[in-house]
Order: structure tokens, then C-alpha cells, then sequence
């Protein structure tokens, strides 16, 4: 079927032969930031390595924890965070991204459900806000921002260099205000976000992207459940032709057609299930009307082992739980079948089926008429889910070609990839993605009656993306507007209003008064431009006021007579207005051979009148767009902006030091135990140093090493340096004869080995490069001589020497002075051979030569003798011919030289 070929975005696989390698640091990034956890994927064009790739974190693992915890003064992200969710579980943030831009009563019952014991305060929007236990409050964004700054880090790290270029995914059912809240906390992040991409059409890239759909197209369904929600896509795969330098060439594309979703249900869920199973065990263990619930620390030791638990039982038909020390000092040991598992969570079944379902009926389609189910997210793994699935579509089997982790995340750096400027990319994919929701436009205003012939559905549902559209009303009032969800749909999970954004639109009413008295030709109308992105997010850019006046304009009318009589039929006269005035008389001349004149009678003028002319004129009015949109879902103002990235910035430089700190800790702990274990186990330590010696440095490091574990452990950068240079200032010179002791011997020997060869060199030279100055060749012999005897009065010396003394010479100065000797022989080993010298000869040997060419004799004439003569006779020659050619009678005969 033939395809439309003005489709969307085009994505191509980066194909390290056919693509031209850009500047080292072109690389941009892609993040899947999910409920629970995240994964970077990095695009980089260097050689020796794969172009697109999954970066792994500090624990070499391709997935990280999305979390952020804020403890003790301290930032820590990721796996550093993760480590101390146990003991500090209201420090660590969680699920950050599922509570951006929500009011403070829908983010306080999620916490509540998932025993969450975060300290929750509400923002000057009427958002959520985290408090410290510093005391300092953060908003959502913050959070986000930190567990995005880690994320941007990761692909740091895979790169080598600063990646600020990325794409991050995000779920469909993502509305206005997350779109825009997540986006300006990778702002604060540092990060540049190409664009926002629903987590499907990532998928659905990756998918596609090594496929072929010139022979047939396809409906595939993505079907995702991660941790927090899920969701089922529809997607149709096609090709169409294009022409590409002057040939046709198939281009594959896909659209997505519908996405349905439930935000609520998700790997986490199955999870709860299981924790309040294990609870109300525990309580009933520990009777008296004990509720663990009731305590963050044992609910956050517990969900750590449920989890682990959850993950067993995908693979195994019953699994062990074991938590040491749940609560007051009390262990807790269970079992649970994958039956019993699948009883406590039977509901959730049938409602993972209903994405589906939905997708199927909306689209009109049947399961016949989908080609294949694939199943990406952590949570399709669990054996019953897959069953249910199977026993729905009817299927022996499910599709499992996507990694159901990696997918997304891989997808969305192809289109990183396609936005950047610095890397090229070859085998196209169209790509054509919908709003997941349908906007509404609203007008508010001083006497604005609505027409109702307008639709004011501005955005249907599905529309692809990025589209700009156009809106134009009949009013002369300054107005307000709103961009709304359409109520035909649900709305975002936590959104409490239809209503995501408003504007005032001022300006009209001065301008209708303005114009008031004129003659308008149409009533006044006010046009507005709005825009949604390729990320999803639709806003109000501008508006004008258009203006139509018509009025009686008086012009200039000509007419013009002439009366002349010409009599000659072959001449003809042009008149123009610029010289037929009454003041002056011109001649019209015409005709090659003929000139002729008309005189023109002042009578017979052009006459200048003027007329009434009933002209149309159109006035465009820009008008200011405000917007004051207030609530939750607001972005943070510059203000709240401005001091959140100051704190940010803070936490950054804390961070580092707290990096260098850390870091010199582990070097001097380091330092500690190499050299300890090197005292007590190295033979060739004896050799080098005193027993006084080794004494003294083993109670120098026992010393330093009871600071590092007592004092040490609130320590400061510098204090760490201190004490590993006080060590070192000892251990290096005994590491330092240790070395010379067996490197010494080798460079000396090498150095002997060099010595003997150059007499060989030498004698190469007299044999076969005679042409070597002489005095060059004695220089380098001098020289070898002089490292010669050098050598011999540093070795005799060294003999003498204890070895646990400064060496008399080290293997460095060796190596120095054969280098420098290499240099003098490869300086004369390259004068180049000389070229053989040409005699000239003298006047007088040319003087007889002369001679003989002026007689013209038979002997034979040198080459610079013969072009002489030649030039000669060539001269006489053409002397000859210019004469012959000069005169009529025939050319006289000439002998030939």
C-alpha cells in the first residue's frame, strides 16, 4: 500500500564503516529513567569500539538505581544510595520520577502505600517538596535532577569526555506538567535534552531498526510492564518509495497507532503483595499487637529480601526468604511457593491484560491481525503474566526478540543519534509518534460569545508530532486562554484538573480602539499560534490581532491624447509621461535612414486627474502572551529555579571533594599494606635496607594506619596526603634501591652490548661510506670511549658500595647516555652520499669551439653550441619568409645547413 512520504523523523543505524568519524567529543546520550531504575546508553564514534552501547556504572552493571538520598550532609546516587536504604530509609529517594509535579496529598498517599517515610512538605506551588535531615527542603525536580546528574556522569565515564546532548524516555501516560518538570530537571542536571520519547516508540526504533517491510507490513504490539506501570502499544510497520540521487530506494517506517495504559499497576504491586504476606507472618511470629509496618527501618529490610524473593520465584517453583535482625534483634525465616504467589496477586492478572485489550478494541483489530506480541520490562518475566498473555492472544509462544531491559534505552540513543549534529547515520527509519493525549483550547473573555462552529479540539488524540497550529476568533476585548486535557479521556495519574495551562492575551482591545473610526472591512479577529513539540509538550508561542480596513483612497488618474500626422510610413514615435509635459517639446525620432520630427500642441497634452479608489488594507498586532499558569503542575519560577541550581552547584563541589577525599583515603590505606606485606615477605627488602631501617618504617605505617581507622575516618583531603607523603618519604628510596638493584645490571649490560656493536658501525662506515667526514666519525669514537670509562668508574664504584646506600649511579643515567651516544651516530649515519661534481671547461678550451662553428665545419658542435646555431639559423629563416611573403616574385633558393 503506498505510504505518504513527508513522514516524521528518520533514524538510521550507525554503521562504523559508513560513517564519518567526527571530533572526538561528539557523543550524545540516551537515559531510560524508570520508576525504580535507569539505564544511559551512550553514542560514540571511536575506533575500536561499538558505536552505541549500554554504559555500565561503578559495580559494572548495566542497570543502576534510580535513587538519590541526601544523608548526613552527603549526596549519594545510584548503587551508593542503594547501600544504605536499610539503614537509612527516609534519606533515600525513591521513585522520584513518578511524583514530579504532583500535589502534596496524592504524593503522601503513594509514600504511604509503598512505606515510603519520607518527610514530605508542601512547596510554594502546592507541590510536594522533601525536607532533609538537615533541614533543608528540596523539590521533586532537585531530586531528579541528582539521580539525572549521576545517569549523565555514567555516560561521562563510557565516553571519556563531558556528554551534555540526551534523550530521555519517558512513559505515555506522562502529561504537561511532568513533561515539563522533568525537563527542567535535566536542566539543572547540566543536561541538554534533545527531546523527550515515549518509552514505546523507543522500543519500537530498536525493534524496527535492522528489519525489512518492503515485502510486507506489519502490526506489532509492544506490550511493558516495568516496576511502577504498564502499558500496551500499537505499532504498523510499512515501506514506501523514495528517490535518492536520481534512484527509488525503500524506506522503512512505523506509526504508532494507540497506546492504552495502567499507571498503577506494575513489578512493584506483586511486590506489596508479597511484603504484607511476609508482615502479617512476622507480626502473628511476634504477637503482642506488634505492627512492623509501623517501622521504616524493618518494612525497607524486608522490601530488600521481597524483592529477591519475587525474582526466585521466576525461575524456581518456590523460593526462601531470610531477614537478619527484622526487628528488635528478631530474624525471620519463611518460604513461599509460586502458587501461593500467583493466589495473592490473582486480581492483578486479569487487569495486566486490559491495555491489550484495549488497544484491540479501539483500533478495530483482531488478534489475528497482529504479527507479533513483543514483552519488554522486568516484570513480563513472571511465568504467570506470560501465561495469562499466551492464553489471551491464543499463542504457543511470546516474541522475545527485544531485550526487555535494554530496548528503550537503546531505541532512544538511535534517536539521539538522528538529533545530533556531529554524527552522521545511515539506514533510515521513519519514525511518527502521537500525542498520547487530546487537548482542548478555551477562550475566556469580556463579551466573547463562543462559536460553536469552531472545533475547539486543538490536538486530537495520536496526532503526530511535532505539528504547529493555527487558531483564529472574531473579538475586540484582551481575553484569556486555557489548554486543557480533553474530558472524553482520563487524565494523568495525580492531575487534579482538566486544566494544565493559562494565558492572557492583552493588546486587543487597544488596537480595536485604535481602529475604531476606521471603515472595517471585517470584524476584528485575533490569531493564535501554538506548537507541540517532538517531546509532547504543546504550548500558546504567540497571537496577533488582524485588522481590515477598507477606505476611499484618492490616486493619481492619467490620460493620454496626441494627434499628430506623420508622413513617413516607415518611422513610428514613442511618447512617454516623462516627456510629454506641456512645458517641453521633444523630437521622436525613428527609422535607420530616416529621421523625422511631429511637433505636439500644448492642447494636446497629457492631462493629470485624480480619482477615488476604494482600497483594502490589512494591520497584523502582535499581542503579548503571558502566561499564569499556578498550581503543582507549574515549572519552578526563576527564582525557585535560580536557588535550586545554586544548591545543586553546592552539593557538586561536595561531592568532588568528597570524591578526592576518598580517594587519597584508599591510596594512603593502600600504600599501608603494599609496603607492610613487602617488610614481612620480600627477601630483596633485606637486601637494600637496615634492620634499624625497616623497624623504623614498620612503626611509622602501624602508626599511621591506627590514625586512618580511629582518627582518620572524618579526615580531610589534605590530612591523607600528609601522611602518604610522610610515608613515602621513607618507602620510596628503599622501593627505589630495591628497583635500581635489578634494573641496574641489565641497563649496563645493554649498554656494553651497544658499545661493542659501534665498532662495527664504525667499520661499516669506512668501508662503505667513504664520503663520512672524517672528523664526525672521530667525534662519535671519542665519545663512545668517554660512556666507555664512564661506565667502568661508575660500576667500580657501585662495588664498593653497600647496597642499602644511595646507589653511586642508576639505571636512568645509563640508559641517558647511550641514548644520547645513539643520537650522535644516527646524526652521521644520515649525511647522504655527495653527487659527482661536473668540470667546466675553461675560455680558452671554448674559444677554438667558437671557431669552428662560424665556419660551419662537419665536426660535431657541443649541445650548448648547437642551440646556439640553431637559434641562429631559425632567426635567418624567418627573416627569409617575412621577406618572401612581402614580395610577389618567388623565393630564392638557399642551401640547407
Amino acid at each position: 500500500m503506498s505510504q505518504p512520504r513527508s513522514y516524521g523523523i528518520l533514524v538510521a543505524v550507525l554503521v562504523a564503516a559508513a560513517v564519518a568519524v567526527p571530533p572526538a567529543t561528539a557523543a550524545v546520550a540516551s537515559i531510560d529513567l524508570g520508576s525504580e531504575w535507569l539505564k544511559v546508553a551512550a553514542v560514540h564514534l571511536a575506533p575500536g569500539r561499538a558505536p552505541i552501547a549500554v554504559a555500565i556504572n561503578e559495580m559494572s552493571k548495566r542497570k543502576s538505581p534510580a535513587l538519590a538520598s541526601l544523608a548526613d550532609g552527603n549526596r549519594l546516587s545510584g548503587e551508593e544510595a542503594a547501600g544504605i536504604t536499610a539503614r537509612h530509609p527516609s534519606k533515600v529517594f525513591a521513585r522520584a520520577r513518578d511524583l514530579l509535579a504532583k500535589p502534596l496529598s496524592y504524593v503522601q498517599s503513594v509514600t504511604d502505600s509503598l512505606f515510603l517515610p519520607y518527610d514530605l512538605v508542601p512547596d510554594a506551588r502546592g507541590a510536594a517538596a522533601v525536607r532533609a535531615d538537615d533541614g533543608q527542603v528540596y523539590s521533586l525536580e532537585e531530586i531528579v535532577a541528582m539521580v539525572l546528574h549521576y545517569a549523565a556522569g555514567l555516560a561521562d565515564a563510557h565516553v571519556g569526555a563531558p556528554v551534555r546532548d540526551a534523550v530521555i524516555a519517558v512513559p505515555p501516560y506522562f502529561g504537561q506538567a511532568e513533561r515539563r518538570a522533568l525537563t527542567q530537571a535535566a536542566q539543572l542536571a547540566g543536561i541538554n535534552v534533545l527531546s523527550l520519547i515515549n518509552e514505546h516508540a523507543g522500543a519500537a526504533l530498536q525493534y524496527g531498526i535492522d528489519k525489512d517491510f518492503s515485502n510486507a507490513s506489519r502490526h506489532v504490539i509492544f506490550y511493558d510492564m516495568g516496576a511502577g506501570s504498564t502499558y500496551a502499544a500499537l505499532v504498523y510497520y510499512s515501506a514506501y518509495n523514495a528517490k535518492e540521487f536520481g534512484k527509488t530506494v525503500s524506506v522503512n517506517q512505523f506509526q504508532v497507532k494507540d497506546v492504552r495504559w495502567n499507571s498503577e499497576l506494575g513489578g512493584v504491586q506483586m511486590e506489596m503483595r508479597l511484603v504484607n504476606y511476609f508482615a502479617a507472618q512476622f507480626n502473628k511470629q511476634l504477637g503482642d499487637g506488634v505492627d512492623i509496618r509501623q517501622s521504616p527501618k524493618a518494612m525497607a529490610k524486608l522490601k530488600k529480601q521481597v524483592k529477591r524473593t519475587k525474582e526466585i520465584l521466576s525461575a524456581n517453583t518456590a523460593a526462601p526468604i531470610s531477614v537478619e535482625s527484622l526487628y528488635n534483634d528478631v530474624d525471620f525465616r519463611s518460604t513461599i511457593t509460586r502458587e501461593k504467589f500467583e493466589e495473592l496477586c490473582e486480581d492483578l492478572w486479569e487487569q495486566a491484560l486490559t491495555p491489550v485489550k484495549e488497544v484491540l478494541t479501539h483500533s478495530g483489530m483482531k488478534i489475528d491481525d497482529i504479527y507479533a506480541v513483543e514483552l519488554i520490562g522486568g516484570a513480563t518475566r513472571v511465568p504467570k503474566l506470560q501465561a495469562k498473555l499466551q492464553e489471551f492472544l491464543g499463542r504457543r509462544g511470546l516474541d522475545k526478540h527485544l531485550d526487555a531491559d535494554e530496548a528503550i534505552v537503546l531505541g532512544a540513543s538511535l534517536h539521539a543519534a538522528n538529533l545530533s549534529d556531529g554524527i552522521k547515520l545511515n539506514r533510515k527509519l521513519g519514525m511518527i509518534d502521537g500525542s498520547t493525549y487530546a487537548f482542548v483550547l478555551e477562550i475566556d473573555g469580556l463579551d466573547y460569545v463562543k462559536d460553536e462552529s469552531i472545533d475547539q479540539i486543538l490536538v486530537p488524540r495520536m496526532k503526530k508530532m511535532p505539528i504547529k497550529m493555527f487558531r483564529s476568533i472574531r473579538h475586540t476585548k484582551d481575553f484569556d486562554v486555557s489548554l486543557n486535557y480533553d474530558k472524553a479521556y482520563e487524565l494523568p495519574p495525580g492531575i487534579p484538573s482538566h486544566k494544565f495551562a493559562e494565558y492572557s492575551v492583552s493588546g486587543l482591545t487597544d488596537a480595536s480602539e485604535k481602529y475604531a473610526n476606521r471603515n472595517l472591512s471585517a470584524p476584528i479577529k485575533a490569531n493564535l499560534h501554538s506548537s507541540l513539540s517532538r517531546s509532547g509538550i504543546i504550548a500558546l508561542d504567540r497571537a496577533e490581532a488582524v485588522i481590515e480596513i477598507t477606505e476611499w483612497v484618492e490616486v493619481p488618474k492619467k490620460i493620454l491624447t496626441l494627434e499628430s500626422n506623420i508622413t513617413n510610413q516607415n518611422s513610428s514615435s514613442e511618447v512617454g509621461a516623462a516627456n510629454s509635459t506641456t512645458d517641453s517639446k521633444e523630437n521622436l525620432s525613428s527609422g535607420s535612414n530616416t529621421n523625422s520630427s511631429t511637433p505636439i500642441d500644448e492642447s494636446n497634452a497629457q492631462e493629470i486627474i485624480t480619482e477615488k479608489v476604494l482600497k483594502k488594507r490589512t494591520f497584523r498586532v502582535p499581542l503579548k502572551v503571558v502566561e499564569k499558569t499556578t498550581g503543582a503542575g507549574t515549572i519552578l519560577s526563576k527564582e525557585l529555579y535560580s536557588e535550586a541550581k545554586n544548591r545543586l552547584e553546592a552539593l557538586d563541589k561536595k561531592d568532588a571533594e568528597r570524591r578526592k577525599t576518598a580517594e587519597l583515603k584508599n591510596n594512603l590505606e593502600s600504600y599501608i599494606y603494599s609496603m607492610k606485606e613487602k617488610l614481612e615477605e620480600s627477601a630483596d627488602i633485606l637486601t637494600v635496607s637496615t634492620e634499624q631501617e625497616r623497624e623504623s618504617f614498620a612503626e611509622k605505617l602501624s602508626e599511621v594506619q591506627d590514625w586512618l581507622y580511629m582518627d582518620g575516618e572524618d579526615a580531610q583531603a589534605n590530612e591523607f596526603k600528609e601522611r602518604l607523603d610522610q610515608l613515602k618519604a621513607i618507602g620510596d628510596p628503599i622501593l627505589f634501591r630495591l628497583n635500581e638493584l635489578k634494573t641496574r645490571p641489565t641497563a649496563c649490560e645493554n649498554a656494553r652490548l651497544y658499545l661493542d656493536e659501534l665498532q662495527k658501525i664504525v667499520k661499516n662506515w669506512e668501508t662503505n661510506k667513504p664520503w663520512l667526514p672524517q672528523k664526525r666519525v672521530d667525534e662519535v669514537v671519542s665519545e663512545a670511549e668517554k660512556v666507555k670509562a664512564w661506565l667502568k668508574e661508575k660500576e667500580n664504584l657501585q662495588k664498593n658500595t653497600p647496597v642499602f646506600n644511595p646507589p653511586v649511579f642508576t639505571s636512568e643515567e645509563v640508559s641517558e647516555k647511550v641514548l644520547d651516544l645513539q643520537d650522535k651516530v644516527s646524526s652521521v649515519n644520515r649525511i647522504p652520499k655527495p653527487k659527482p661534481k661536473v668540470e667546466k671547461k675553461t675560455a680558452k678550451e671554448e674559444e677554438p669551439a667558437s671557431k669552428e662553428k662560424t665556419t660551419y665545419t662537419e665536426s660535431a658542435p657541443d649541445e650548448g653550441e648547437y642551440t646556439e646555431t640553431s637559434q641562429k639559423s631559425k632567426a635567418q629563416e624567418e627573416d627569409q619568409s617575412a621577406s618572401a611573403n612581402t614580395s610577389d616574385s618567388e623565393p630564392e633558393p638557399h642551401d640547407e645547413l
